[in-house]
């Protein structure tokens, strides 16, 4: 779909027309031929649109004569019916500046992109280009934030449950939760590169204005703190993740080896009253009448001395 909008009264109106909007927001679902003939009647390349709309894309900037081209990675919920799948996934949001007019486009429903749309975002100003863009980069590293945030509670209430059961679903839980700090990093430090890139080169033209200038570096240096937090989630959780495999590991040897003691404890006393159970003559005491109630006799005192014999064992280890 493609909703127009202009600013009037201070406030964002949808209109009917390329000709009077501000900003074009592109977003799903996508009719036929649609982003096709919005770039033809736009005069923007086409592959400024598919380019955003590949999930797999990365985060940078393109520069065309009329117009140029920024890609940005942010957090959206993953909405994937299979329990093996992130929590979390990034999807770009491509910025096309044009002169008088500014383009959003997203492969999924971004929730970055509402929050403009329902004028939530403070200083919200489509006709100012630079800004705008200025206000994508920092929804989009709050966004980072608030996400790394869920996971890292999501992790702690997980874990908790682990220590009383180890049951799979928790375990594929975090297994969700660090594909998504996985997702996470990469967009993060793919989104630092084309920051400090976009600054070095003064791509948005703004080196000028110390008020912009002051608050990319605050986005920046927002970004580096979100990037070092899902690094850190991301070590502690393959800690946790090892951790609890040692565990489950240990639990397992020590079950076994109850299992083994208990085997032996029971196939000696087991292997005495075999030999008597043989079709043989000559056997001693075949033909006294108390031989059963000796054998079983014998056969409780040989388990008690082993497991006497084991505790023993153990306590010495």
């Amino acid at each position: 779909m493609i909703h127009y909008y202009a600013l009037k009264d201070n406030q964002l109106q949808k209109v009917d027309n390329l000709s009077t909007a501000v900003w074009v927001n592109v977003f799903p679902p996508f009719e036929h031929d649609e982003v096709e003939n919005l770039a033809r009647e736009s005069s923007i390349p086409l592959d400024f649109f598919t380019d955003s709309l590949d999930i797999d894309e990365n985060s940078r900037y393109d520069r065309e004569e009329d117009c140029n081209l920024i890609l940005v990675n942010t957090p959206v919920l993953n909405n994937a019916l299979r329990d093996n799948e992130a929590i979390y996934v990034t999807v770009p949001i491509g910025i096309i500046r044009t002169a008088g007019t500014i383009y959003t486009i997203s492969q999924a429903d971004n929730p970055i992109l509402e929050k403009f749309v329902d004028m939530k975002v403070k200083g919200f100003d489509p006709i100012d280009q630079d800004k705008f863009t200025l206000k994508i980069f920092e929804q989009s590293v709050i966004s980072f934030l608030l996400c790394l945030r869920k996971l890292n509670l999501k992790r702690n209430l997980i874990e908790q449950e682990l220590y009383n059961s180890s049951r799979n679903s928790e375990l594929r839980q975090l297994l969700r939760i660090e594909k998504s700090l996985v997702y996470f990093v990469n967009s993060l430090r793919a989104n630092d590169l084309l920051m400090m890139k976009m600054k070095r080169t003064d791509f948005l033209g703004i080196q000028s204005n110390e008020y912009y200038t002051d608050l990319f570096e605050d986005i920046i240096i927002d970004n580096s703190q979100a990037l070092d937090m899902s690094n850190v989630y991301t070590n502690i959780l393959s800690s946790t993740m090892e951790a609890y495999a040692s565990i489950i590991s240990n639990n397992m040897n020590v079950f076994i080896h109850r299992l083994t003691i208990i085997t032996i404890i029971l196939m000696v006393p087991t292997l005495v009253a075999s030999f008597y159970g043989m079709n043989l003559d000559h056997i001693p005491f075949s033909e006294s009448p108390y031989t059963f109630y000796f054998l079983i006799l014998f056969s409780i005192c040989l388990g008690l001395f082993l497991i006497w014999f084991f505790r023993r064992g153990q306590k010495n280890y």
